[in-house]
């Protein structure tokens, strides 16, 4: 054969090989229990829409990290599938065990606080950041004056002073939050 008729890989076929690589790298890994840790704190902090797209720029920081300047990335290329190793799962140690069986104790509410019913919750997408920023905004008061926010599926629960709780009432029925009219009022289950 000639080496004039062969062509050269594109930029695109590096890509999809080093993808690859780094794909049986992640079945083959020995420290899955790592990994999961990681997955579990992308889940969190990167929301689903966006999660495809934080892989694409992981990879492209990667790829430019490893590449001197000027350069185009050439990823290498493994000739053959890399030995899928069965992942050896070890038991944490016990400070680690206790660590992730903390129970959620809930803290008593200051005297004169009070919880409000939102008619809003996960399902809309509604996160307690955002809405503790939405109250600090719209009340002017500080992160502290909140005492708690507990998102569900369909609703949500906040905790803050009795005054904080009319201003909140005042202010947010009937404001739209993600695409819903509010409906706030005291809960009742105080």
């Amino acid at each position: 054969m000639d080496n004039d008729n062969k062509s050269k890989p594109s930029e695109e076929d590096l890509l999809i090989g080093t993808i690859q690589v780094l794909a049986g790298k992640t079945k083959a890994d020995q420290n899955p229990d790592e990994l999961e840790k990681l997955k579990k704190l992308i889940k969190k902090n990167v929301p689903f829409t966006l999660r495809s797209y934080f892989m694409a720029y992981l990879l492209r920081e990667l790829l430019n990290a490893n590449t001197p300047k000027g350069r185009t990335p050439a990823p290498q290329r493994e000739t053959r599938a890399p030995k899928a190793k069965k992942p050896v799962v070890k038991a944490p140690p016990a400070e680690m065990q206790k660590q992730e069986v903390k129970e959620k104790v809930e803290r008593p509410l200051p005297e004169g606080a009070r919880t409000l019913y939102l008619n809003i919750g996960k399902m809309k997408r509604l996160y307690a950041k955002e809405l503790s920023l939405l109250l600090q905004s719209e009340l002017e008061i500080t992160r502290e004056d909140i005492y708690s926010i507990r998102i569900h599926d369909k609703y949500s629960f906040i905790s803050m002073s009795e005054e904080n709780c009319e201003k909140a009432i005042a202010k947010l029925t009937g404001m739209d939050i993600k695409g819903r009219t509010a409906a706030v009022s005291y809960s009742n289950k105080e």
